[in-house]
C-alpha cells in the first residue's frame, strides 16, 4: 500500500498518532458507559498493525491502551473502514485483529492468568449509510436456536455520514480531521459544498493544514492548485509561502515513485518512436496511438522486435 493509493490511511494515522486527539476520539465516540469507566489521561498507542496486507487498502487500524478507574488496562481496537459502502464482513476483520493481538500478548506473557480486555470500535466514513449488523454472530451460518452458544461479540460502529457537521466533534483537531474524512468519499458536489466548513475547522487547528490539504488534494476531485493556495492564505496568512512550499514537497514525495515510473515509460516510448522513424520513415497515427497507450512490458518487447523486424507491422504484430 502506498500513501498515493491510500490517502485515507495517511490521514487516519495523523489523527490517531496524536495522543490528545486519539483520546478525544475515544471519549467523544465511545458509549458513555465505557467512557465513565476511563481514568483521566490520554490512551497509549500499541505499535503495529493487525490488518493483513491484502486488506490494508480497505482498512487502517490502531490499538490503544487506557486505564480504567479501577486501575485495569483496557484496550481499544480501532478499525477505520475506507470502503464507500459498509462491509458486512467487518466483524471478521475485528475478530482477526483482536485474535492477533491476543496471540501477541500470549507470546510476551506466557504465564498469563487473565487475558486483556479489548473493545472493538469501527470508524466508518463511506458514502453509504451503515445498515448492517454490529454483531459478529451474524456472519455465522447457524440455526437461530444455536446462537446463544456460538462465539459472538457486539462491536461499536461510528458512521460519520449521518452526523451533522457541527456535531462531528467538540475537540478542534478531531473535528478538522473527521470533517475531511467524512467528505473524502463523497461526490464532488458534496465535497465542494463542504469546503467552507472544512476551512473553518482548519482555522481552529492550523497545525493540521498540511496533512489535511494533502488528503483533500488526493480525494476531492474538483480541488485544484488555485483552491489549495486560497485555503493556505486563509488558514495561515502569515506563513502562506512557507506552507505552500511544504505542501508541494509532500505532494512530490507521495507522487515521486509514480512520476519516476511515468518518466521512464515516456522515455522508452520516445526512444522507440525515434528508432522506428529512422528505419521505416514516418510513424503512422495507428502506431503512435499503440505506443502512447502501451505498458512498459509492451514497449520493451517492441524494442526487441525492432532489431529483426522487416516492416513496421512486424514490430506490433500480435504473437501467440
Amino acid at each position: 500500500m502506498t500513501d498515493l493509493a491510500q490517502p485515507h490511511d495517511r490521514l487516519f494515522k495523523a489523527l490517531v498518532s496524536h495522543p490528545e486527539t486519539a483520546g478525544a476520539l475515544l471519549r467523544e465516540y465511545l458509549p458513555k458507559e465505557i467512557v465513565a469507566l476511563l481514568a483521566p489521561g490520554n490512551p497509549e498507542p500499541v505499535p503495529g498493525t493487525f490488518v493483513s496486507q491484502e486488506l490494508q487498502p480497505y482498512y487502517s487500524d490502531m490499538l490503544f491502551c487506557s486505564k480504567t478507574l479501577s486501575g485495569r488496562s483496557l484496550f481499544f481496537y480501532t478499525l477505520m473502514e475506507h470502503k464507500s459502502y459498509p462491509d458486512r464482513k467487518v466483524g471478521w476483520q475485528l475478530f482477526r485483529g483482536c485474535s492477533r493481538f491476543m496471540d501477541q500478548y500470549e507470546r510476551k506473557n506466557p504465564e498469563w492468568t487473565l487475558l486483556p480486555a479489548i473493545v472493538p470500535f469501527v470508524l466508518y466514513h463511506g458514502a453509504q449509510t451503515w445498515t448492517i449488523s454490529k454483531n459478529f454472530s451474524e456472519l455465522l451460518d447457524a440455526d437461530d436456536a444455536l446462537r446463544p452458544w456460538l462465539v459472538n461479540f457486539p462491536f461499536i460502529v461510528s458512521d460519520l455520514g449521518p452526523i451533522p457537521d457541527d456535531r462531528l466533534a467538540r475537540h478542534a483537531r478531531l473535528k478538522a480531521v473527521l470533517m475531511a474524512l467524512k467528505y473524502g468519499t463523497r461526490d464532488p458536489r458534496e465535497q465542494m459544498a463542504a469546503m467552507e466548513t472544512i476551512i473553518s475547522a482548519l482555522m481552529e487547528a492550523p497545525d493540521l493544514l498540511i496533512p489535511i490539504l494533502t488528503y483533500l488534494f488526493a480525494t476531492f476531485q474538483h480541488l485544484d492548485q488555485d483552491a489549495v493556495e486560497g485555503i493556505v492564505v486563509r488558514v495561515c496568512p502569515q506563513e502562506a509561502i512557507k506552507m505552500m512550499s511544504v505542501f508541494a514537497r509532500e505532494i512530490v514525495e507521495q507522487h515521486k515513485h509514480t512520476w519516476l515510473q511515468d518518466g521512464e515509460q515516456k522515455g522508452r516510448a520516445e526512444t522507440l518512436t525515434r528508432q522506428l522513424q529512422r528505419r521505416f520513415g514516418a510513424v503512422p497515427d495507428w502506431a503512435s496511438e499503440k505506443i502512447s497507450k502501451a505498458t512498459s512490458q509492451s514497449l520493451e518487447e517492441w524494442s526487441l522486435r525492432f532489431v529483426d523486424a522487416q516492416s513496421l507491422e512486424d514490430v506490433f504484430a500480435d504473437r501467440m
